[in-house]
Protein backbone atom coordinates (compact mmCIF):
# COMPACT_ATOMS: atom_id res chain seq x y z
CA UNK A 1 0.00 0.00 0.00
CA UNK A 2 1.63 3.30 -1.11
CA UNK A 3 0.40 6.08 1.65
CA UNK A 4 0.78 9.84 1.26
CA UNK A 5 1.52 11.94 4.00
CA UNK A 6 0.61 15.45 3.49
CA UNK A 7 1.59 18.67 6.17
CA UNK A 8 2.24 21.75 6.47
CA UNK A 9 4.56 22.38 9.08
CA UNK A 10 4.67 24.98 11.64
CA UNK A 11 7.10 27.93 11.70
CA UNK A 12 8.68 25.49 15.16
CA UNK A 13 9.03 22.32 15.33
CA UNK A 14 6.01 20.68 17.48
CA UNK A 15 4.29 18.03 18.57
CA UNK A 16 2.45 17.52 15.18
CA UNK A 17 6.06 17.00 13.25
CA UNK A 18 6.76 14.77 15.78
CA UNK A 19 3.68 12.60 15.06
CA UNK A 20 3.56 12.71 11.08
CA UNK A 21 7.48 11.60 11.14
CA UNK A 22 6.65 8.79 14.03
CA UNK A 23 3.86 8.02 11.58
CA UNK A 24 5.73 8.04 8.21
CA UNK A 25 8.35 5.52 10.35
CA UNK A 26 5.21 3.00 11.65
CA UNK A 27 4.19 2.47 8.56
CA UNK A 28 7.12 2.02 6.32
CA UNK A 29 8.71 -0.71 9.32
CA UNK A 30 5.43 -2.49 8.38
CA UNK A 31 6.34 -2.81 4.26
CA UNK A 32 3.92 0.21 3.39
CA UNK A 33 5.54 2.67 0.43
CA UNK A 34 5.29 6.12 2.11
CA UNK A 35 5.67 9.54 0.60
CA UNK A 36 4.90 13.31 1.54
CA UNK A 37 4.11 16.76 0.21
CA UNK A 38 5.08 18.93 2.82
CA UNK A 39 4.98 23.10 3.07
CA UNK A 40 6.32 24.98 5.50
CA UNK A 41 5.54 28.25 7.47
CA UNK A 42 9.02 28.72 9.06
CA UNK A 43 10.32 32.18 8.35
CA UNK A 44 7.05 33.40 6.79
CA UNK A 45 6.36 35.54 10.05
CA UNK A 46 9.56 37.23 9.72
CA UNK A 47 8.54 39.87 6.38
CA UNK A 48 5.63 41.61 5.86
CA UNK A 49 5.21 39.34 2.33
CA UNK A 50 4.98 36.19 4.19
CA UNK A 51 2.72 37.28 6.64
CA UNK A 52 0.18 38.87 3.39
CA UNK A 53 0.58 35.34 1.18
CA UNK A 54 -0.29 33.09 4.51
CA UNK A 55 -3.63 35.82 5.39
CA UNK A 56 -4.48 34.94 1.42
CA UNK A 57 -3.35 31.03 0.83
CA UNK A 58 -4.74 30.09 4.32
CA UNK A 59 -8.19 30.93 2.32
CA UNK A 60 -7.25 29.65 -1.13
CA UNK A 61 -4.02 28.51 -1.61
CA UNK A 62 -2.65 28.22 -5.57
CA UNK A 63 0.58 26.97 -5.36
CA UNK A 64 -1.20 24.22 -2.05
CA UNK A 65 -3.38 22.83 -5.01
CA UNK A 66 -1.40 22.52 -7.87
CA UNK A 67 1.78 21.27 -5.39
CA UNK A 68 -0.76 18.44 -4.34
CA UNK A 69 -2.12 17.78 -8.22
CA UNK A 70 1.54 17.38 -9.38
CA UNK A 71 2.30 15.00 -6.37
CA UNK A 72 -0.81 12.99 -6.47
CA UNK A 73 -0.04 12.46 -10.36
CA UNK A 74 3.31 12.16 -9.71
CA UNK A 75 2.88 9.34 -6.63
CA UNK A 76 -0.45 7.61 -7.28
CA UNK A 77 -1.02 7.12 -4.01
CA UNK A 78 -3.53 4.34 -2.42
CA UNK A 79 -4.30 6.58 0.18
CA UNK A 80 -3.98 9.95 1.47
CA UNK A 81 -3.11 11.18 4.86
CA UNK A 82 -3.97 14.60 5.74
CA UNK A 83 -2.80 16.10 9.02
CA UNK A 84 -2.51 20.14 8.72
CA UNK A 85 -3.10 22.15 5.73
CA UNK A 86 -2.68 25.97 7.14
CA UNK A 87 -1.86 28.17 5.61
CA UNK A 88 0.61 27.16 2.71
CA UNK A 89 -1.79 23.97 1.24
CA UNK A 90 -5.55 25.02 2.53
CA UNK A 91 -8.29 22.81 2.43
CA UNK A 92 -8.73 23.86 -1.36
CA UNK A 93 -6.00 21.02 -2.64
CA UNK A 94 -8.86 18.73 -1.20
CA UNK A 95 -10.51 18.74 -3.91
CA UNK A 96 -7.88 17.26 -6.21
CA UNK A 97 -7.69 13.88 -4.02
CA UNK A 98 -11.48 14.09 -4.31
CA UNK A 99 -11.39 14.62 -8.44
CA UNK A 100 -8.65 11.55 -8.70
CA UNK A 101 -10.77 9.18 -6.55
CA UNK A 102 -8.15 8.94 -3.84
CA UNK A 103 -9.41 8.22 -0.54
CA UNK A 104 -8.88 10.51 2.42
CA UNK A 105 -8.40 9.85 6.07
CA UNK A 106 -7.17 13.39 8.21
CA UNK A 107 -5.88 12.90 11.55
CA UNK A 108 -7.67 15.45 13.97
CA UNK A 109 -4.73 17.36 15.89
CA UNK A 110 -7.02 20.36 17.52
CA UNK A 111 -10.14 21.52 17.19
CA UNK A 112 -9.29 24.15 14.07
CA UNK A 113 -11.67 22.61 11.73
CA UNK A 114 -14.34 23.98 14.44
CA UNK A 115 -12.68 26.71 15.99
CA UNK A 116 -10.13 29.22 13.88
CA UNK A 117 -7.43 29.29 16.41
CA UNK A 118 -7.40 25.33 17.23
CA UNK A 119 -7.56 25.80 21.24
CA UNK A 120 -11.02 26.49 22.40
CA UNK A 121 -9.46 28.96 24.75
CA UNK A 122 -9.98 32.47 25.36
CA UNK A 123 -8.46 34.40 27.82
CA UNK A 124 -6.87 31.75 29.88
CA UNK A 125 -10.03 29.20 29.71
CA UNK A 126 -11.73 27.12 27.62
CA UNK A 127 -14.30 28.51 25.42
CA UNK A 128 -16.77 27.07 22.58
CA UNK A 129 -18.62 30.03 21.65
CA UNK A 130 -17.93 29.09 17.66
CA UNK A 131 -19.29 25.50 18.19
CA UNK A 132 -22.42 26.91 20.26
CA UNK A 133 -23.01 29.23 17.36
CA UNK A 134 -21.92 27.17 14.81
CA UNK A 135 -19.76 29.86 12.62
CA UNK A 136 -16.40 31.26 13.73
CA UNK A 137 -17.23 34.86 13.57
CA UNK A 138 -16.73 35.30 17.06
CA UNK A 139 -12.74 34.77 16.88
CA UNK A 140 -12.85 38.17 15.50
CA UNK A 141 -15.71 39.62 17.98
CA UNK A 142 -13.44 38.72 20.66
CA UNK A 143 -9.91 38.88 18.93
CA UNK A 144 -8.71 35.65 19.88
CA UNK A 145 -5.68 35.81 18.12
CA UNK A 146 -4.72 39.21 19.89
CA UNK A 147 -4.20 40.83 16.30
CA UNK A 148 -7.17 41.76 14.26
CA UNK A 149 -5.27 41.49 10.82
CA UNK A 150 -4.76 37.32 12.42
CA UNK A 151 -8.25 36.95 13.82
CA UNK A 152 -9.68 37.88 10.92
CA UNK A 153 -7.26 35.65 8.67
CA UNK A 154 -8.14 32.80 10.87
CA UNK A 155 -11.73 32.93 10.92
CA UNK A 156 -12.05 33.76 6.69
CA UNK A 157 -10.33 30.70 6.14
CA UNK A 158 -12.69 28.10 8.17
CA UNK A 159 -15.69 30.09 7.22
CA UNK A 160 -14.19 29.62 3.24
CA UNK A 161 -13.43 26.26 3.63
CA UNK A 162 -17.05 25.39 5.65
CA UNK A 163 -18.84 27.36 2.81
CA UNK A 164 -16.99 25.45 0.05
CA UNK A 165 -17.54 21.90 1.77
CA UNK A 166 -13.59 21.08 1.55
CA UNK A 167 -13.62 19.47 4.54
CA UNK A 168 -17.27 17.26 4.38
CA UNK A 169 -16.97 16.95 0.76
CA UNK A 170 -13.47 15.84 0.44
CA UNK A 171 -12.72 13.58 3.75
CA UNK A 172 -13.53 9.96 3.91
CA UNK A 173 -12.69 9.62 7.35
CA UNK A 174 -11.68 12.32 10.65
CA UNK A 175 -9.54 10.16 12.34
CA UNK A 176 -9.79 11.71 15.61
CA UNK A 177 -7.11 11.86 18.83
CA UNK A 178 -9.22 11.58 21.92
CA UNK A 179 -13.09 10.30 22.45
CA UNK A 180 -12.93 13.97 23.34
CA UNK A 181 -12.68 15.08 19.47
CA UNK A 182 -15.06 13.02 18.00
CA UNK A 183 -17.75 14.13 20.47
CA UNK A 184 -16.97 17.95 19.65
CA UNK A 185 -17.13 17.37 15.66
CA UNK A 186 -20.30 15.26 15.92
CA UNK A 187 -21.57 18.10 17.73
CA UNK A 188 -20.44 20.46 14.69
CA UNK A 189 -22.43 18.66 12.80
CA UNK A 190 -19.84 16.24 11.26
CA UNK A 191 -21.06 12.47 10.40
CA UNK A 192 -20.35 10.62 13.29
CA UNK A 193 -20.63 7.62 10.71
CA UNK A 194 -17.08 9.09 9.32
CA UNK A 195 -15.44 9.77 12.66
CA UNK A 196 -13.19 6.92 14.28
CA UNK A 197 -11.13 7.71 17.01
CA UNK A 198 -7.23 6.16 16.88
CA UNK A 199 -4.75 8.01 19.42
CA UNK A 200 -1.20 8.58 19.12
CA UNK A 201 1.34 6.23 20.29
CA UNK A 202 5.02 6.18 21.43
CA UNK A 203 7.73 3.26 20.83
CA UNK A 204 8.16 1.82 24.30
CA UNK A 205 11.70 2.16 25.73
CA UNK A 206 13.55 -1.02 25.69
CA UNK A 207 16.20 1.23 27.89
CA UNK A 208 14.16 1.89 30.67
CA UNK A 209 16.15 1.48 34.28
CA UNK A 210 14.50 2.01 37.81
CA UNK A 211 15.35 5.07 38.96
CA UNK A 212 14.25 6.89 42.12
CA UNK A 213 12.32 10.44 41.74
CA UNK A 214 13.87 13.17 42.37
CA UNK A 215 11.86 16.42 41.25
CA UNK A 216 8.50 17.06 40.10
CA UNK A 217 9.10 17.01 36.30
CA UNK A 218 7.14 18.98 32.88
CA UNK A 219 7.85 18.83 29.00
CA UNK A 220 6.54 20.82 26.80
CA UNK A 221 6.52 24.15 25.41
CA UNK A 222 6.76 26.99 28.14
CA UNK A 223 3.93 28.80 27.33
CA UNK A 224 0.61 30.32 29.56
CA UNK A 225 -1.80 28.28 27.84
CA UNK A 226 0.10 25.34 29.12
CA UNK A 227 -0.05 26.68 32.26
CA UNK A 228 3.30 26.79 33.46
CA UNK A 229 2.40 29.93 35.45
CA UNK A 230 0.42 27.67 37.65
CA UNK A 231 3.21 24.92 38.31
CA UNK A 232 5.72 28.19 39.45
CA UNK A 233 3.63 29.40 41.92
CA UNK A 234 3.04 25.79 43.03
CA UNK A 235 6.74 25.72 43.84
CA UNK A 236 6.96 28.82 45.25
CA UNK A 237 4.95 28.01 48.25
CA UNK A 238 7.04 24.44 48.58
CA UNK A 239 10.50 25.53 48.42
CA UNK A 240 11.56 22.13 49.56
CA UNK A 241 9.90 20.19 46.63
CA UNK A 242 12.45 20.38 43.15
CA UNK A 243 10.79 21.03 39.70
CA UNK A 244 12.34 20.74 36.64
CA UNK A 245 10.73 22.48 33.25
CA UNK A 246 12.40 21.11 29.98
CA UNK A 247 11.34 22.75 26.75
CA UNK A 248 11.39 25.61 24.68
CA UNK A 249 10.50 29.10 26.37
CA UNK A 250 7.08 31.04 24.53
CA UNK A 251 5.94 33.54 26.74
CA UNK A 252 9.32 35.71 28.15
CA UNK A 253 6.84 37.33 30.60
CA UNK A 254 6.57 33.88 32.94
CA UNK A 255 9.45 35.16 34.17
CA UNK A 256 8.68 38.94 35.01
CA UNK A 257 8.34 38.06 38.70
CA UNK A 258 11.85 35.71 39.35
CA UNK A 259 11.84 31.87 39.10
CA UNK A 260 12.14 30.49 42.50
CA UNK A 261 15.37 28.52 43.38
CA UNK A 262 13.71 25.06 43.16
CA UNK A 263 12.14 25.65 39.88
CA UNK A 264 14.72 25.18 37.12
CA UNK A 265 14.73 25.40 33.66
CA UNK A 266 16.55 22.97 31.82
CA UNK A 267 15.98 24.05 28.10
CA UNK A 268 14.70 21.56 25.00
CA UNK A 269 16.22 18.15 25.53
CA UNK A 270 16.39 15.37 23.64
CA UNK A 271 18.30 11.70 22.87
CA UNK A 272 19.51 10.62 26.00
CA UNK A 273 19.61 13.89 28.06
CA UNK A 274 15.59 13.74 27.20
CA UNK A 275 15.71 9.99 28.73
CA UNK A 276 17.68 10.89 31.55
CA UNK A 277 14.82 13.34 32.54
CA UNK A 278 12.14 11.06 32.13
CA UNK A 279 14.02 8.75 34.33
CA UNK A 280 14.94 10.55 37.00
CA UNK A 281 11.55 12.24 38.06
CA UNK A 282 9.79 11.17 40.49
CA UNK A 283 6.56 11.83 38.77
CA UNK A 284 4.99 14.38 36.15
CA UNK A 285 2.58 17.20 35.66
CA UNK A 286 0.57 19.06 33.30
CA UNK A 287 -1.23 22.20 33.65
CA UNK A 288 -3.00 22.56 30.49
CA UNK A 289 -5.53 25.60 30.23
CA UNK A 290 -6.55 24.23 27.26
CA UNK A 291 -8.16 21.35 25.99
CA UNK A 292 -4.96 19.99 24.15
CA UNK A 293 -5.07 17.38 21.61
CA UNK A 294 -3.29 14.67 23.11
CA UNK A 295 -0.80 15.18 24.95
CA UNK A 296 2.27 12.81 24.19
CA UNK A 297 3.94 13.23 27.66
CA UNK A 298 1.61 11.42 29.25
CA UNK A 299 2.69 8.82 27.02
CA UNK A 300 6.21 9.29 27.15
CA UNK A 301 6.75 9.81 30.67
CA UNK A 302 4.65 6.29 31.11
CA UNK A 303 7.36 5.00 28.98
CA UNK A 304 9.54 5.49 32.03
CA UNK A 305 6.73 4.25 34.43
CA UNK A 306 5.79 7.79 35.57
CA UNK A 307 2.13 8.96 36.64
CA UNK A 308 0.93 12.11 35.29
CA UNK A 309 -1.22 15.16 37.24
CA UNK A 310 -3.20 16.60 34.55
CA UNK A 311 -6.77 18.89 34.12
CA UNK A 312 -9.82 17.20 34.30
CA UNK A 313 -10.75 18.09 30.64
CA UNK A 314 -10.42 17.35 26.99
CA UNK A 315 -8.11 14.70 26.36
CA UNK A 316 -6.51 14.25 29.97
CA UNK A 317 -9.65 13.22 31.24
CA UNK A 318 -9.88 9.49 29.30
CA UNK A 319 -5.98 9.08 28.93
CA UNK A 320 -5.47 9.78 32.68
CA UNK A 321 -8.65 8.38 33.90
CA UNK A 322 -10.17 7.81 37.30
CA UNK A 323 -10.58 5.68 40.11
CA UNK A 324 -9.76 2.76 40.18
CA UNK A 325 -7.95 2.30 36.51
CA UNK A 326 -6.63 6.28 36.88
CA UNK A 327 -2.68 6.35 36.28
CA UNK A 328 -2.39 9.65 37.70
CA UNK A 329 -4.25 12.68 39.01
CA UNK A 330 -6.79 14.88 38.12
CA UNK A 331 -7.33 18.28 39.25
CA UNK A 332 -10.31 21.05 38.60
CA UNK A 333 -8.73 23.23 35.72
CA UNK A 334 -7.38 26.40 36.25
CA UNK A 335 -7.65 25.72 39.95
CA UNK A 336 -4.25 26.47 41.46
CA UNK A 337 -5.46 25.00 45.05
CA UNK A 338 -6.58 21.74 43.84
CA UNK A 339 -3.04 21.96 41.19
CA UNK A 340 -1.88 22.51 44.76
CA UNK A 341 -3.10 19.58 46.61
CA UNK A 342 -2.83 16.67 43.98
CA UNK A 343 1.04 17.34 43.23
CA UNK A 344 1.39 17.31 47.45
CA UNK A 345 -0.47 14.02 47.68
CA UNK A 346 1.82 12.13 45.72
CA UNK A 347 4.54 13.78 46.34
CA UNK A 348 4.09 12.16 50.32
CA UNK A 349 3.26 9.02 48.87
CA UNK A 350 6.05 7.68 46.75
CA UNK A 351 4.09 4.09 47.08
CA UNK A 352 1.28 5.41 45.03
CA UNK A 353 3.90 7.59 42.94
CA UNK A 354 5.37 3.98 41.99
CA UNK A 355 1.94 1.90 41.78
CA UNK A 356 0.49 4.55 39.50
CA UNK A 357 3.60 4.83 37.60
CA UNK A 358 3.34 1.06 36.97
CA UNK A 359 -0.34 1.34 35.79
CA UNK A 360 0.42 4.02 33.40
CA UNK A 361 3.17 1.54 31.79
CA UNK A 362 0.83 -1.20 31.50
CA UNK A 363 -2.39 1.02 29.72
CA UNK A 364 0.57 2.52 27.43
CA UNK A 365 1.41 -0.96 26.51
CA UNK A 366 -2.18 -2.17 25.99
CA UNK A 367 -3.83 0.93 24.26
CA UNK A 368 -0.69 3.35 22.82
CA UNK A 369 2.08 1.20 21.55
CA UNK A 370 2.95 1.54 17.92
CA UNK A 371 2.05 -2.10 17.56
CA UNK A 372 -1.44 -1.80 18.72
CA UNK A 373 -2.11 1.74 17.01
CA UNK A 374 -0.63 0.36 13.49
CA UNK A 375 -3.14 -2.38 13.64
CA UNK A 376 -5.92 0.59 13.74
CA UNK A 377 -4.83 1.99 11.05
CA UNK A 378 -3.84 -0.89 9.01
CA UNK A 379 -7.45 -1.94 9.23
CA UNK A 380 -8.98 1.56 8.50
CA UNK A 381 -6.89 1.54 5.30
CA UNK A 382 -7.81 -1.97 4.16
CA UNK A 383 -11.78 -0.76 5.19
CA UNK A 384 -11.02 2.35 2.67
CA UNK A 385 -9.86 0.37 0.26
CA UNK A 386 -12.50 -2.08 -0.08
CA UNK A 387 -15.26 0.21 0.19
CA UNK A 388 -13.57 2.44 -2.67
CA UNK A 389 -13.73 -1.07 -5.00
CA UNK A 390 -17.68 -1.75 -4.43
Amino acid sequence: MKILLVHNNYGKHSGEEAVVDKMACMFSEHGHEVCFYRSTTEGSRESLFGKIKGFLYGIYSPVGVRGLRETLEREKPDIVNVHNLYPFISPAALFECKRMKIPVVMTIHNFRLICPTGLFMRNGKPCEICLQKKNEWSCVRYNCEHSYLKSVGYTLRNVYARWTGAYKRNVDIFACITRFQKEKLIEAGFDKDKIVVIPNFVDISSKYKEASGGYVAYCGRLSREKGIDLVIEVAKKHPKIQFKLAGELRDQDLLSNGLPENCQLVGYLSGKALEDFYRNASFFVMASKWYEGFPMSILESACFRKCTVGPDHGGFTEIIGKGENAIGRLFEPNNLNDLEKQILALWDQPVLVEELGQKAYEKLRKEYSSEVIYEKWNELFVEMLDEQCR
